[in-house]
């Protein structure tokens, strides 16, 4: 699962969409819109443009449906593998439409040896009051479609999530999963508690506990 190819609505829990073709798309639908543990919108469609070279340089862009905006990601890098390992290294910018959240960008690094992928971020929350924030996750993922993601907070940020998964993608390009999505204390440190983090007030009602269910479907352009 390549960390910059959001349709994994991420712990939205979408398959990848990348294939062979240099040059793809991808259109998909969650039952709930949760990332990094984080509930963002109740139901949320989306869509996206990806294009990878052979040399490992990627381009993109996707967009998501967050009910009083959209979403418009934009990222870019390189990535490549070698035996059993892979890595990878990119930036990320996330930004929103009708004032729904202030922007964010950060740079990734991906480093993965068989079936376990780390990935870091780093990156500002480009708010009033700006802050700093960090992600690292852990995940493992197996060839029957089975995968299990642990990651947390850093810096002006803090909390734990887990998410324990299953995906499948038929030879039609459809892509169907479902993912239990566990949060635990996501929030702002206290030395930055009066910012606003993470889609503004949902930070602070998101469910313990969420069932995702998604469907996805990729295509080459």
């Amino acid at each position: 699962m390549k960390f910059y190819n959001k349709i994994v609505l991420t712990s939205l829990a979408l398959l990848p969409t990348i294939s062979i073709a240099e040059l793809s798309g991808n259109v998909g639908y969650v039952s709930d819109y949760v990332y990094r543990g984080i509930y963002q919108e109740e139901s949320s469609a989306s869509f996206g443009v990806d294009y990878e070279a052979e040399n490992g340089i990627y381009v993109g862009t996707w967009m998501a449906d967050v009910g009083d905006g959209i979403e418009s990601d934009f990222y870019a890098g390189f990535g490549g593998s070698y035996d059993n390992f892979s890595y990878g290294l990119g930036f990320t910018g996330y930004y929103y439409s009708d004032g729904w959240d202030n922007a964010y960008e950060e740079i990734n690094l991906s480093f993965g040896y068989g079936f376990v992928t780390l990935d870091y971020a780093d990156g500002t929350y480009k708010a009033p009051v700006e802050t700093k924030y960090s992600v690292t996750s852990l995940t493992i993922e197996t060839p029957v479609g089975l995968y299990i993601t642990a990651g947390s907070f850093g810096k002006d940020n803090s909390g734990d999530w887990t998410e324990i998964g299953y995906g499948i993608e038929l030879d039609s390009g459809v892509g169907m999963s479902v993912a239990l999505i566990s949060s635990d204390n996501l929030g702002v440190t206290q030395d930055n508690a009066t910012a606003t983090h993470i889609n503004n007030s949902n930070i602070l009602t998101t469910p313990s506990n969420q069932l995702v269910f998604g469907v996805s479907y990729g295509f080459g352009l």
